[in-house]
């Protein structure tokens, strides 16, 4: 499928990252192949994100190990960072309802071929690297399985007029005109129908299924993934106070956890 390359092997051993509210999650570790679609399953408010960030380069372990393709975490974030895109992490990435889908597509493609690609590739004629993002647009659609003339106004289609799966179908699109080896989704079964679920973890396994490794935050993961639960690892560490704060924590709007994953992003310095 286009808008995919050769994804990046993801090994965890002794994961964990603590912040000011405790430990995030701990004691992660799993192995998983190039191309293979990970998942990160657990209630709200159990570190899902968290790891999702810390996967990808964006938030910084405090203890353990990992490695992202030939990247070692935490010492090379930058490296990780480089080689992954995040989609659908509410106060990360979050869209604009204002914009339509071709100006989000057309400002992320700008954004990348200004800052994500090779300065060499600043000196092309204006026309080539037109061309080239039209190219990586259109085969990021298709990946994503967006189309866009089905889309009410086709392209000039507001995100505000997006059905859900829709939305995640452009997100997702948005940061695979990246071509990244690892692609990280956050809330990918956050209030979908049985029978969007099931077409939003299709579009996943198609995308790892043609090389990209996909790491993916939801409360129930589906069978034949490689699976990471963050509930358990947290759980074992806490009191029954703190027990009793994380499920009150749980019942909150997952928009909480979005804006913590982005204020830990802006203090790192970066997003």
């Amino acid at each position: 499928m286009g808008g995919t390359v050769a994804g990046a092997g993801v090994t965890a051993l002794g994961l964990g990252l603590e912040g000011p509210r405790g430990w995030a999650f701990r004691g992660v570790s799993f192995e998983a192949e190039p191309g293979s679609l990970i998942t990160i399953e657990g209630p709200s408010g159990t570190g899902r994100t968290c790891l999702l960030l810390a996967l990808t380069g964006r938030m910084k372990p405090t203890e353990g190990t990992a490695t992202v393709g030939a990247a070692g975490l935490p010492k090379r974030m930058a490296a990780v960072r480089r080689i992954s895109a995040l989609a659908h992490v509410p106060g990360v990435t979050d869209l604009d309802p204002a914009l339509t889908v071709a100006e989000h597509l057309h400002e992320r493609a700008l954004l990348q071929r200004r800052f994500g690609d090779s300065w060499r590739g600043l000196l092309r004629p204006r026309a080539e690297r037109k061309s080239e993002s039209e190219v990586r647009i259109e085969a990021a659609l298709t990946a994503a399985g967006l189309d866009r003339d089905s889309l009410p106004k086709g392209s000039r289609t507001a995100v505000r007029d997006l059905e859900r799966l829709e939305a995640l179908r452009l997100s997702v699109a948005l940061a695979l005109i990246a071509r990244p080896r690892v692609l990280g989704v956050d809330d990918t079964d956050l209030k979908l129908s049985d029978a969007e679920r099931a077409e939003a973890w299709a579009l996943l396994k198609s995308i790892a299924e043609a090389g990209t490794t996909v790491v993916a935050v939801c409360s129930e993961a589906p069978e034949d993934t490689v699976k990471v639960s963050t509930a358990q690892e947290v759980d074992v560490q806490k009191t029954d106070a703190q027990k009793t704060d994380t499920a009150s924590a749980a019942q909150e709007s997952p928009e909480t956890d979005g804006k913590e994953a982005a204020d830990a992003i802006a203090e790192a310095g970066r997003a």
